[in-house]
């Protein structure tokens, strides 16, 4: 590092930013948001920095959302998870946008499991949805918080991906697909 700082002070005459200037191996650094993996191909990926500055916009935007449409707040997010995509549309590994994209859908049905407060609406709402009467009366009055019960069979079943593609919510990993196949 010493060496590379006084050739590019010296020599080329530039600044260095010391907190911002290392020297390492190319997995454990990120540049730009984007990161490597440490395989024998080395692949670009998200950082992990960048992942969670998304996840932290998105939870701004969700805790907006708690009294609101879900319609809504899916359509509020959608500029910022497009924007995000089309930003990261060089990285390779799909991985992150999987991630982001189950946490994303766990997230909306978090808010409407909230929204439903009452057992009696709960049940109600899951066979609204489809769910048979015995199942929707035992996930109504399980007793378990929210998050557990967005991340429930009986939630995913009743709200699927192809509910939340309805609403308008951009799935992150639709979008890379669509650029993978694009290039």
């Amino acid at each position: 590092m010493e060496s590379v700082s006084q050739f590019l002070e010296k020599r080329l005459r530039l600044k260095l930013n010391g907190d911002k200037s290392a020297v390492g191996r190319p997995w454990k650094r990120k540049f730009l948001g984007y990161s490597m993996t440490a395989d024998k191909e080395p692949r670009l990926k998200v950082s992990p920095e960048a992942e969670k500055r998304l996840k932290a916009k998105l939870k701004e935007q969700f805790r907006r959302g708690r009294g609101r449409n879900v319609g809504r707040t899916a359509q509020e997010i959608r500029c910022l998870l497009i924007g995000w995509s089309n930003y990261f549309k060089l990285a390779e590994v799909k991985s992150t946008f999987e991630r982001l994209d189950q946490w994303i859908r766990r997230r909306m049905r978090c808010i409407l499991w909230r929204q439903w407060k009452r057992p009696y609406t709960r049940a109600k709402k899951l066979m609204g949805r489809g769910l048979p009467e015995e199942r929707a009366w035992k996930s109504a009055t399980n007793g378990r918080g929210p998050w557990w019960n967005a991340g429930a069979s009986h939630m995913n079943h009743a709200f699927p991906k192809s509910y939340f593609d309805r609403l308008g919510l951009a799935s992150l990993l639709d979008q890379h697909y669509r650029f993978v196949r694009s290039s």
